[in-house]
């Protein structure tokens, strides 16, 4: 049985939560804890789904539970409208960095759309700002109970919207200050990373890494875009890419594949698939494989010598948490604490870091797995 978010399981003796995790692909607006939404809300006034915190809970679950990324991201309509003032922006992230922390996150990345948040009246500068507020509290709360965590933001621009040139600039702006790199997400079918060209110039002008939602909801020319038109050093999501791989015969365990072109260049050049197990099921993007953790493309990818990594995507959504993900992952297909550290160490590898600090990160996982 699948464990709860906020519970353990152990394999080969070790608790998989105490594990060293590196969460590449998280969402701000998809981490909301049930209760904040619901003392949120009542601070301004916001009519609710359920009022009571178990059952809102209940019911990001099963509207998420749709088998379409637009259904699915039509949940976020009551996050974000709780995020909409400097307080609840910061307390978001601050729990945001708790929750992680105690996921047995030691690095993570938080993605996040700014103009999303402007309804009453902050700036671009001032969410920017009342989130890194969040996250600094939230890094000290973790390390005065003992935790050690970092967490970095990228700042996300909506794909079906006009302003990623605006927000490209916002990014740049604060690098240094909280900001790691830059991403755009939303509706992902008809808006492709094309669309927003300019915006990708304009980072590669300024040498600010970029993660694009590709291979989730769109296939092959969706990837081909964020490569080619977004310059991505990282796919978000990326699951889809498996349909440029033709199996040409099984023997017993041995499989043989036929790569194409785009899949070969991605595994060649080791370009981090930001895998999010429990959230691709929910949003139809492995249909084409099945309906179950066990018919997701991921151990194929792994197996071929992918640089997946595994994430949660949203936690509320998907009522989910790393550790659990590992844990779903490490029952469909038999992994052991070697897989689940290669996973890790792949996503140390691929964080928006130095050279110098990935190279620490990547010492820290080693030793905690050793340990």
């Amino acid at each position: 049985m699948p464990i709860e978010p906020d519970g353990d399981a152990r394999l080969q003796g070790v608790s998989l939560r105490s594990l060293p995790k590196v969460s590449l692909h998280d969402h701000l607006d998809g981490a909301l804890r049930p209760a904040t939404v619901v003392e949120l809300a009542d601070d301004i006034d916001l009519d609710l789904p359920e009022d009571d915190a178990d059952e809102l809970a209940d019911w990001f679950a099963d509207k998420s539970d749709s088998g379409s990324l637009v259904d699915y991201l039509k949940t976020f309509d009551v996050t974000t409208a709780v995020m909409q003032t400097r307080e609840g922006l910061t307390r978001v992230a601050r729990e945001f960095v708790e929750d992680l922390a105690a996921d047995g996150v030691i690095y993570g990345e938080v993605r996040w759309a700014p103009e999303q948040h402007l309804a009453r009246g902050l700036s671009l500068d001032e969410v920017v700002e009342a989130v890194q507020e969040g996250i600094e509290e939230g890094e000290d709360a973790a390390e005065s109970a003992g935790h050690d965590i970092r967490v970095g933001q990228l700042i996300t621009a909506m794909r079906h919207a006009d302003r990623s040139l605006e927000i490209a600039k916002l990014a740049v702006e604060w690098r240094g200050r909280g900001v790691v790199g830059f991403d755009i997400a939303g509706a992902e079918d008809g808006f492709p990373p094309s669309k927003h060209r300019e915006a990708f110039d304009y980072l590669a002008s300024r040498f600010l890494p970029t993660t694009v939602h590709a291979g989730e909801a769109a296939g092959l020319d969706s990837i081909r875009s964020a490569l080619i038109d977004g310059r991505a050093l990282r796919l978000g999501h990326g699951v889809r890419l498996a349909e440029d791989l033709r199996v040409v015969s099984r023997e017993g365990e041995e499989v043989q594949v036929q790569f194409g072109e785009l899949a070969r260049w991605v595994r060649d050049r080791e370009i981090p698939l930001e895998l999010s197990p429990s959230s691709n099921l929910q949003t139809g993007a492995i249909a084409a494989w099945g309906e179950e953790i066990e018919d997701h493309p991921f151990d194929l990818l792994y197996q071929l010598g992918f640089a997946v990594t595994v994430n949660v995507d949203n936690r509320l959504m998907s009522r989910t948490s790393l550790t659990r993900e590992l844990h779903l992952l490490a029952e469909a297909f038999e992994y052991d604490l070697a897989d689940l550290e290669a996973f890790q160490l792949n996503a140390a590898a691929g964080a928006f870091l130095t050279i110098e600090e990935r190279e620490e990160l990547i010492e820290l996982i080693a030793e905690g797995f050793e340990r």
